[in-house]
């Protein structure tokens, strides 16, 4: 079934201000949640960073729409027998209502805690083994594991859902949308990439959900949406895997100081075009995705929640129907 959900941004808005956004978001008609995971913003202008497992306590309170996780990393800055107590716990909460999505992280985000940040092929062998102890946790026995990257002993999780909350992984690269489709309940990405979704079903996700997320500025004037993109979020246009090794929001500030308004302006949709925003939109159902979230960069949350409640949803799902 095609979902369309709002992608809460941690990294620009505080607790309040999220859970308000959440009810917003059922109001305008979007069917499910994403929230990011950070313990830093990408730069000062974005300014914020709550703790998320404090703030899905509250969208578990506040609506009724799925909540996913886009993503939590549960190899470095918090152990995974930690983040497995958190996942249930919200899935408790929610009714069932969470899926925990993973990813290999940031440096930005994970080396607070001082701890060294390996490649990409190690990190992703982290998370293989990270979701192996959080799955051994849900089942309720007393684990104890001495593994390659993780001891646990005698760990037992006593506040447990009926069911394990799903396992959805991001993968922005082939290996690691290989590796979602070998270990992952889901998948998760940013980019509408067929290629990545064909990697993923082959390697064991074929009929496992997908979901995919996109960041966009409305506004009733194109050019000043970019301006608003590119004083927010200019760390969208930085190349390659930088975002991922960058360790501080200073260096994000700086690499993204380089970043061309023209990159900007490419990475997300902006302005008021309904047929630009359908079409966003569409370029992730046309990859293979079952689920495309959105999130609205700059103040006007209100005013977006109107345009694609009144406009850009309906068109979608007009679409989607008249398709069969």
């Amino acid at each position: 079934m095609t979902r369309f959900g709002y992608f809460l941004a941690s990294e620009d808005w505080g607790p309040d201000e999220l859970l308000r956004q959440a009810r917003l978001s059922e109001e305008a008609g979007f069917d499910a949640l994403w929230i990011s995971d950070h313990f830093h913003p990408w730069t000062d202008e974005q300014g914020q960073s709550p703790f998320v497992w404090s703030v899905i306590g509250g969208l578990s309170r506040e609506t009724s729409l799925p909540i996913t996780t886009a993503v939590t990393c549960p190899t470095v800055r918090i152990h995974p027998a930690v983040v497995a107590q958190a996942a249930a716990t919200s899935a408790l909460m929610t009714g069932g209502r969470f899926v925990l999505g993973v990813g290999t992280g940031e440096a930005l985000n994970e080396q607070v805690t001082g701890a060294a940040w390996p490649l990409a092929a190690e990190r992703m062998e982290m998370l293989e083994e990270a979701v192996e102890v959080m799955r051994a946790l849900w089942a309720g026995d007393v684990v104890t594991h001495h593994g390659r990257h993780y001891v646990v002993e005698h760990a037992r999780i006593y506040t447990l859902p009926e069911t394990p909350p799903p396992v959805y992984v991001s993968g922005l690269a082939p290996a690691a949308a290989e590796l979602a489709g070998r270990i992952g309940d889901g998948y998760i990405a940013t980019m509408p990439a067929a290629d990545l979704v064909k990697r993923f079903n082959e390697a064991g996700g074929e009929g496992k959900p997908k979901q995919g997320g996109l960041k966009v500025c409305y506004g009733p004037d194109a050019d000043d949406a970019v301006a608003t993109v590119q004083r927010l979020w200019p760390n969208m246009g930085l190349p390659g895997e930088l975002a991922q090794v960058l360790r501080t929001p200073e260096h994000m500030m700086q690499a993204s100081s380089l970043v061309p308004k023209d990159a900007i302006a490419s990475s997300a949709t902006c302005g008021p075009d309904v047929e630009a925003h359908v079409t966003a939109m569409q370029a992730y159902l046309d990859a293979g995705f079952d689920e495309v979230y959105v999130n609205q960069i700059g103040p006007a949350q209100d005013e977006f929640f109107n345009f694609y409640g009144k406009e850009v949803l309906p068109e979608l799902r007009r679409r989607i129907q008249s398709s069969g």
